[in-house]
């Protein structure tokens, strides 16, 4: 296999009534780990690099060309992905580099702005055969910007979808951005009439902070496309923790980076079997 779009990937998913595992690249370790988390579970996955990674970074450019490079070179189906663009220049960009989808993030705008930013973003990756992912009723935990309770209505989703022609949507169901805590409450109810209601697949954010088991009745209820970072990264931190405690004289970084990569790669292969409702098993 080969790099791939996240439109294959993310269409295939919804067609089966499973869940796409889309987690976020933090630097050249992660992308390897989730790259290896496919090799192992045998599923797809969705690598996203954010506008917050390209700018911490310098620029998309280094982190994306590199991701894209360990994409094509992957025994697994693998999709490049660009993350909460709120700059539509990030998103020309991307396109340009060779991603095969974006997502462009109104969602802390009006909602007319939202419409008409985003339609125009998603008639230039239509041009280019870009999938697009736009975002409408504001996901919690962005600096502080979306109030508690926030959800997406399914009958402005549907004028949403229709007015900007984006192929995916993220909605608000109850998660929230950077919980390091799985106690959030997903709208069940909410994500079956959105599923009724919308001719694209649900993309689910803030998933970090959602329990396995709420996450698995997520998918079965319509969501497709789930995103996953802070939790991730827990684990990668955990385990450069855990190495650098046992060695107070070890400096080499790719002996403590290492472990922590194998540690990503670990949960992240048991959250794609998850997500395609391939086991059981769950964790809180």
């Amino acid at each position: 296999m080969t790099l791939v779009s996240a439109r294959e990937l993310v269409t295939d998913a919804a067609t089966r009534g499973t869940g796409i595992g889309a987690f976020n690249v933090i630097h050249l370790e992660t992308a390897e780990g989730l790259v290896r988390a496919s090799a192992e579970s045998g599923l797809p996955v969705i690598l996203q690099i954010s506008q917050n990674c390209a700018d911490y970074h310098g620029g998309l450019e280094p982190i994306a060309l590199a991701t894209l490079a360990i994409a094509r070179r992957a025994d697994t189906p693998v999709a490049v992905h660009l993350d909460h663009a709120e700059r539509p220049d990030l998103v020309d960009e991307a396109i340009a580099l060779g991603f095969g989808s974006v997502m462009f993030d109104g969602g802390a705008l009006p909602y007319d702005e939202n419409v008409a930013i985003t339609a125009a973003v998603a008639e230039r990756a239509h041009a280019a055969g870009v999938y697009i992912e736009g975002e409408l009723g504001e996901v919690g935990g962005k600096d502080g910007a979306h109030a508690p309770g926030v959800r997406t209505d399914p009958d402005e989703a549907r004028a949403f979808v229709a007015a900007t022609g984006v192929d995916a949507l993220a909605v608000a169901v109850g998660s929230s951005h950077a919980m390091t805590a799985r106690t959030a409450s997903l709208d069940l109810e909410l994500i079956a009439r959105l599923r009724e209601a919308l001719p694209v697949p649900l993309v689910l954010h803030g998933s970090s902070g959602v329990a396995d088991a709420v996450i698995a009745d997520a998918v079965r209820a319509g969501m497709t496309k789930i995103n996953v970072s802070t939790h991730l990264n827990g684990f990668f931190t955990r385990a450069v923790r855990s190495t650098l405690d046992a060695d107070q004289k070890l400096v080499d970084s790719r002996k403590y980076l290492s472990p922590a990569r194998d540690a990503l790669a670990g949960e992240a292969a048991r959250m794609l079997r998850l997500f395609a409702l391939e086991t059981a098993e769950v964790a809180g």
